[in-house]
């Protein structure tokens, strides 16, 4: 694991699976699959069609805080439709880079017009300090000259 490698290599490590919800379907009921997935977004799909992101983030901001209902909110109504996508080719190095500035957590990855994956920050930092410990794992051996077997 390098840091300059691609989003592909993040994917192929955590997963592909990416998981979905319907633009009409009620954020009440996203939070839900959110809670039981243990995950912090969800990206919309109209069919075959990206259209958005789901995050906990748009919830509080465009639900609890606006003293809407979940019940009666549609997914559609708050999930972030700014389409910034990534390819699997795309540096590691980068996506934070472009996170950070967009200041979004998650990333659709597309290939070829169809969706993936998605990476979230969590992910990519995940792999960046993998990839260092496993960079001191090599130093160490090297100055010491030993070797696991």
């Amino acid at each position: 694991m390098r840091l300059n490698e691609s989003v592909g290599a993040v994917l192929t490590h955590k997963g592909r699976g990416v998981l979905m919800v319907r633009p009409e379907a009620s954020v009440f009921d996203a939070l839900r699959v959110m809670d039981e997935q243990n995950v912090g977004a969800l990206v919309v799909m109209d069919g075959e069609r990206l259209v958005g992101v789901l995050s906990e983030r748009d919830y509080t901001r465009k639900v609890a805080l606006q003293g809407r209902s979940s019940r009666s909110t549609r997914v559609i109504d708050i999930a972030d439709r700014r389409l910034v996508t990534v390819t699997p080719d795309e540096d590691v190095e980068e996506c934070m880079r472009l996170m950070t500035q967009l200041r979004v957590r998650h990333l659709p990855v597309v290939e070829r017009g169809e969706l993936v994956g998605l990476v979230s920050m969590g992910d990519l930092v995940k792999w960046v300090i993998t990839s260092q410990d496993a960079t001191i794992q090599q130093l160490v051996h090297y100055i010491t000259g030993t070797y696991p077997a």
